[in-house]
């Protein structure tokens, strides 16, 4: 996917020495931008900001929904998007880090314990716990803006969206019909069908 400035500016950190409060990093060579890590902490800082609430809001408040699935089908599915939220956010995170960046955001993240015990349990200094942290957020906010087919980020795509299913390449049982600009003639059906003797005749 590309990065656009429209995108990354409402994330983007003010007064980043970085990227100047614009979200993308220009480089001399040729090719797309790319997006400050300060953009990337903030989608990590957004998505997780609503990990907690789905997961701390009381259970009453959850609800099912009825949602509209595009497509040759045009049905209709039935889905808790708290609960789908809290799932694809430990899943999503657990295959993107390695085994001790999960340990470092499964004891600081997840189970929510401060600096001070995390550093004690995984016997690390404070400025090594922190820069993981940091590299934690990076990596993360970009595997959720960059997931395919559907994205965590943005979140009213993710909970106001509809679910897209895509059409086979070329389906073999499917007929297009032709737009009118392709039909060179009027359309005339047969009235009634002639019997084999009066075409004879």
């Amino acid at each position: 996917m590309e990065w656009n400035r429209s995108e990354t500016i409402a994330v983007a950190k003010d007064k980043c020495a970085h990227c100047q409060g614009e979200g993308l990093r220009h480089t001399t060579r040729k090719g797309p931008s790319n997006p400050c890590n300060c953009v990337l902490r903030g989608i990590f800082r957004a998505c997780y900001s609503r990990f907690r609430y789905c997961v701390s809001k009381e259970k009453y408040m959850s609800k099912v929904t009825l949602e509209n699935c595009s497509g040759k089908d045009g049905r209709r599915v039935w889905a808790r998007k708290d609960e789908d939220y809290i799932a694809d956010f430990c899943i999503v995170s657990k295959r993107a880090l390695d085994e001790e960046e999960y340990r470092i955001f499964r004891f600081h993240f997840l189970l929510g314990a401060d600096w001070r015990l995390c550093c004690r349990r995984l016997s690390m200094d404070r400025g090594s716990f922190f820069h993981a942290v940091y590299r934690i957020q990076q990596k993360l906010g970009r595997v959720f803006r960059e997931l395919q087919p559907f994205s965590l980020f943005p979140l009213d795509a993710y909970f106001g969206g509809t679910i897209q299913k895509a059409l086979p390449g070329s389906p073999s049982n499917l007929l297009l019909m032709p737009s009118p600009r392709e039909r060179r003639g009027a359309l005339r059906p047969p009235l009634r069908r002639e019997s084999p003797e009066r075409k004879a005749a």
